[in-house]
């Protein structure tokens, strides 16, 4: 009985509800195929010659700071989606239910610790935590991996490395401020936290490997989701941070970056709806010159765990009311670490 209950149907890698549970509504997913067409439109823009306005300073500046951002970043976006579908298709689904401590308490701060030797995009991080919640483990201890896999991983801490050289501190800063709040994240969820908020419903994509299926045939169908996926985000984050580079004026930058508080807020928002992978937001981070060290910090804190399309994953995963929450209270932690500790290192 208890195996029937379980009972999920499968089709082309999709995973449906399971047998006898509520009906949900299903959030409609990220609008990939408009984000790869505006990204194409994108560079056949770029490459474009012979056009007098092309041609013209501040569309070629325009064009430098896009292409810049994109094949400095393209380098770790492919490294870090081939790791993720690695793991997707060869780690075992139980593995953390073996290592992780029996104490929920324990188990926080472990997860997110091993989100430094377990990579993986944001977007696949969402039905990972989803997958490890069914699995068995407690859901405080999948919400921290959920937050610091994309952000402490080796991948996006050489590319951070890469993007600010010279500059160990902010790699330190951006290693401690996220896993300070992925772990103060999945405490909360100890505290706060009620299982009425999670609801079982349709997955996009599943993740771990399922018996009967090629390993190799689920790393490349995992590794084409993650990297068409970021791809495109990748190149309309570069073309918004490009555009801004170019297109706001001094003095509004001035404005906010004038103020301490006013500019980690700023980037804050900017990070959430940019929507850049974790792979690539130091370049765009290091991109924004006029703005302080602390506020960079948050654009590269707040981003991997709260922006657009992780706000409708996690609606999509785990139900509008974790969402909302969970996304809010990610933001306010994010932006408080991301103070206090860029404050002390940088």
């Amino acid at each position: 009985m208890e195996k029937a209950d379980e009972l999920v149907g499968v089709v082309d890698g999709v995973t449906a509800v399971p047998v006898g549970s509520p009906s949900v509504r299903r959030i409609r997913p990220w609008p990939l195929g408009a984000a790869l067409v505006i990204a194409l439109g994108a560079v056949a823009l770029l490459v474009l010659a012979g056009t007098r306005w092309v041609n013209q300073p501040a569309v070629q500046a325009w064009r430098t700071v896009c292409l810049a951002i994109t094949v400095q970043a393209l380098p770790f976006l492919l490294l870090g989606t081939v790791l993720s579908g690695a793991i997707s298709a060869f780690v075992p689904a139980d593995l953390f239910t073996k290592v992780l401590p029996k104490r929920p308490a324990l188990a926080v701060p472990v997860a997110g610790a091993a989100g430094a030797v377990l990579p993986g995009c944001e977007c696949a991080s969402v039905p990972v935590a989803h997958s490890l919640i069914r699995r068995g483990v407690t859901p405080a201890a999948a919400f921290a991996f959920l937050l610091s896999a994309p952000a402490i991983n080796p991948v996006v801490l050489t590319a951070t490395a890469v993007a600010f050289p010279g500059n160990p501190a902010m790699v330190a800063a951006r290693l401690l401020a996220s896993l300070a709040t992925a772990a103060v994240m999945g405490w909360l969820w100890l505290w706060l936290g009620k299982e009425k908020w999670l609801r079982p419903v349709l997955r996009q994509r599943h993740s771990g490997h399922r018996p009967g299926h090629s390993r190799l045939r689920e790393f490349r169908l995992g590794f084409q989701h993650d990297f068409l996926h970021a791809g495109g985000f990748l190149v309309l984050g570069a073309m918004a941070a490009a555009t801004f580079n170019v297109a706001v004026p001094r003095s509004v930058l001035d404005a906010f970056s004038g103020s301490p508080w006013l500019s980690v807020l700023f980037l804050a928002g900017l990070a959430v709806l940019l929507a850049v992978c974790s792979e690539a937001d130091a370049f765009v981070a290091a991109s924004l010159t006029g703005f302080s060290p602390a506020a960079r910090l948050a654009f590269m804190v707040v981003g991997p765990m709260v922006d657009l399309k992780l706000i409708a994953l996690q609606a999509g995963t785990f139900g509008r009311a974790f969402a909302w929450r969970f996304s809010t209270a990610t933001t306010l932690v994010a932006v408080a670490a991301s103070v206090l500790i860029g404050g002390a290192l940088l």
